[in-house]
């Protein structure tokens, strides 16, 4: 299953994400095991998949996932594949279809390459696709929100700006509805880790989206703390009335 050598960075990451797709989706079919095993199997059978993959196809890059203890050596390198192998691990044990993929790689803090694999909808969105030609905006945006814990800076946002809130999934499904047109922003405050958004925010960005902190900084991957609170995913034409209104909504982050 090892990629072939001569792939770009891009075809390596769409195909290690649907190969792991393919393994999540394979699991526990028809009741062979218990639903409460679900998510912890399609961690550990996911990550096991990317690791090999990953390794073999480009064996001098370091790896930050989820699933793995972290090797602190990969702060020293250039090239670090941040991946989650299962985002929306509730969503994936409760059978729904808004889980994720994210295979990422940071080339010296930056998010260059990604891909997000859906695999429910047997979907599959990368840095190298050919960017959506998008409906105009419409005058009420859809925002995508957690649907369980929305914080309460994105209500907020959402309230100022007359957004109409989607509540949704993990992160990468979340994203990716802005991606293909479904919603225009996605703006996250409250927890979030390198890998929960740097797939996602890659795919975004080779999209031709905005994608940057809360408070409009630059998204930076592959730092000590892998901890990454909040991003904002948006339509271009959308983000400096989002940006506004969230630091009218926390003046701290303004």
């Amino acid at each position: 299953m090892t990629p072939p050598p001569y792939q770009n960075d891009a075809d390596l990451a769409r195909s290690v994400a649907m190969a792991a797709g393919e393994v999540l989706r394979g699991l526990c079919v028809d009741g062979a095991c218990p639903d409460a095993e679900l998510g912890d199997r399609g961690d550990r059978d996911a990550n096991t998949l990317i690791q090999s993959l990953l390794r073999a196809a480009r064996p001098e890059d370091f790896i930050l996932s989820e699933e793995a203890a972290d090797d602190g050596a990969r702060c020293a390198a250039s090239r670090v594949w941040v991946v989650d192998p299962l985002d929306g691990t509730r969503e994936f044990r409760e059978r729904r279809d808004d889980w994720a993929v994210h295979i990422g790689l940071a080339i010296d803090g930056v998010p260059v390459t990604g891909a997000v694999a859906l695999p429910a909808e047997n979907l599959v969105f990368a840095s190298n696709d050919r960017p959506e030609v998008l409906a105009p905006a419409p005058l009420r945006p859809r925002m995508v929100v957690s649907r369980s814990r929305a914080h309460p800076i994105v209500l907020q946002v959402a309230e100022a700006i007359g957004a109409e809130l989607m509540p949704m999934g993990s992160a990468g499904a979340k994203a990716m509805a802005v991606v293909r047109g479904d919603a225009e922003i996605y703006l996250h405050a409250g927890g979030q880790y390198e890998w929960d958004n740097c797939a996602p925010v890659a795919v975004a960005l080779a999209a031709g989206l905005h994608a940057s902190r809360i408070d409009g900084a630059t998204l930076v991957y592959n730092c000590r703390d892998p901890l990454l609170p909040d991003v904002l995913i948006c339509r271009p034409e959308y983000a400096a009335q989002v940006l506004a209104a969230v630091a009218a909504a926390n003046p701290v982050t303004g």
